[in-house]
């Protein structure tokens, strides 16, 4: 018995040191017990629907993670985006809309309360472009959201390039991969919120099971904090 106190208080005692060492090589806060970890309150952005802040369970969409919001074709998804972008505004925040789709309309988002003049707009050539473009907006620390719109117009530069008819098989999912192991880390650091809007596309031969499916592969759905579907 008294070997067993021994043995558990020797590894005790290395783990202390080892924790320790962890905090002087990497900062305090690298390496806690759960029971040290003081509860947070999540920051949130309103989404400008009482009832789905209140589904959300924070009240809004949360500050510096990766959101998804997908739908089919007009059922809402960019309006939503936006009602995002507007409350972001009346809290004095800063946001940014990657118009990946060249097709936002000034007019919409300013009678949905968008404050067009300070809105940070872009349209960039290819995916890269624009996910550079994002990473950049997220370093500086300075944009609260970012709306990405959408993944499925983020043209990897390598298929833009090339003929018509070649194929590219998961070449936009590599990009997405790539993209979202980076910015999921800076997002969380920064406080920024990254909006990525998707569509739903179908699935052939599926004769089981859901047929529906979204665009730029699994990571969006893996590193997605929040991932919400609009239906008319």
């Amino acid at each position: 018995m008294a070997t067993s106190n021994e043995e558990k208080n020797e590894k005790v005692r290395v783990l202390s040191e080892t924790v320790k060492e962890l905090r002087e090589r990497f900062g305090e806060g690298t390496i806690m017990k759960l029971g040290e970890v003081k509860k947070v309150d999540v920051d949130a952005i309103p989404t400008g629907s009482i009832s789905l802040d209140i589904a959300l369970g924070v009240g809004g969409v949360p500050k510096g993670r990766i959101i998804e919001i997908y739908g089919h074709e007009s059922s809402g998804k960019t309006t939503l985006a936006l009602h995002i972008v507007a409350e972001a505004q009346k809290k004095k925040g800063l946001a940014a809309f990657i118009d990946a789709e060249h097709a936002l309309d000034p007019e919409y988002a300013k009678k949905i309360g968008v404050k067009v003049d300070d809105l940070l707009i872009s349209q960039p050539d290819s995916g890269e472009q624009a996910l550079q473009i994002v990473e950049s907006l997220v370093k500086s620390g300075a944009v609260d959201v970012i709306v990405v719109d959408s993944v499925a117009a983020l043209t990897p530069r390598a298929e833009i390039e090339g003929e018509i008819g070649d194929q590219h098989i998961g070449l936009q999912a590599r990009l997405m991969s790539q993209a979202l192991r980076k910015l999921t880390s800076i997002a969380s650091k920064s406080g920024s919120t990254i909006i990525f809007i998707n569509q739903i596309r179908t699935k052939i031969g599926v004769m089981f099971g859901n047929p529906e499916t979204t665009p730029g592969g699994k990571a969006l759905k893996f590193y997605s904090s929040v991932r919400i579907e609009v239906r008319r």
